[in-house]
């Protein structure tokens, strides 16, 4: 069987799923494009989250692309501006919350970001400059626990306003813009 992968900039508030059996409306992934049967999203991002989605209808390439051996790396839009010691905090680990107990995350690559790719408006508003200033960093993780970058920017003081996956291994968001979807031979994940 000839399987096919896909490449999709995931938009701020669309389930990264195609089925949703509760009754409120969701937006789903299949809303953005003609996805054959069998695709699966590999990984998740989060309702409010945006950016990098790899989807796949090989079962074998999702197990790879969620194990240990890929980074993920997020833009964080944090409230307030972020200082070296909390930088240096999010590297070495930090605690928090999951699934009822205390976790110490694995050390990980961060840092701020002055220079930002054009991401685009979000579809709804994150906050006006009156309720002061914010900043960017990077965070590269090779975790994936249920809202793991905004329970790291939180412990160190820091609460994200946007979050947006720019890398899988060494694939790039790059300027594919929000909803748009770009069908690939293979995920050339390590090359």
């Amino acid at each position: 069987m000839l399987h096919r992968h896909f490449i999709l900039h995931k938009p701020y508030g669309y389930l990264s799923q195609f089925i949703y059996e509760l009754k409120r409306k969701k937006k789903l992934l299949g809303e953005l494009y003609d996805f054959p049967i069998g695709t699966m999203a590999i990984g998740r991002l989060d309702e409010d989250s945006e950016g990098l989605l790899l989807l796949t209808t090989d079962g074998k390439m999702s197990e790879l692309v969620r194990s240990k051996k890929i980074d993920k790396e997020y833009y964080v839009q944090v409230d307030g501006i972020i200082n070296n010691e909390a930088i240096e905090k999010l590297k070495n680990g930090v605690e928090i919350g999951f699934k009822g107990t205390k976790y110490i995350t694995k050390p990980c690559n961060a840092f701020r970001v002055d220079v930002l790719p054009d991401f685009g408006e979000r579809q709804k508003k994150i906050r006006d400059d009156r309720h002061g200033p914010t900043s960017w960093i990077s965070v590269s993780i090779n975790e994936g626990k249920f809202r793991q970058v905004r329970k790291m920017t939180s412990a160190v003081g820091f609460p994200t306003l946007r979050l947006v996956r720019v890398r899988i291994g060494t694939i790039h968001l790059n300027d594919l813009s929000a909803g748009k979807v770009l069908e690939v031979s293979d995920f050339q994940l390590n090359r």
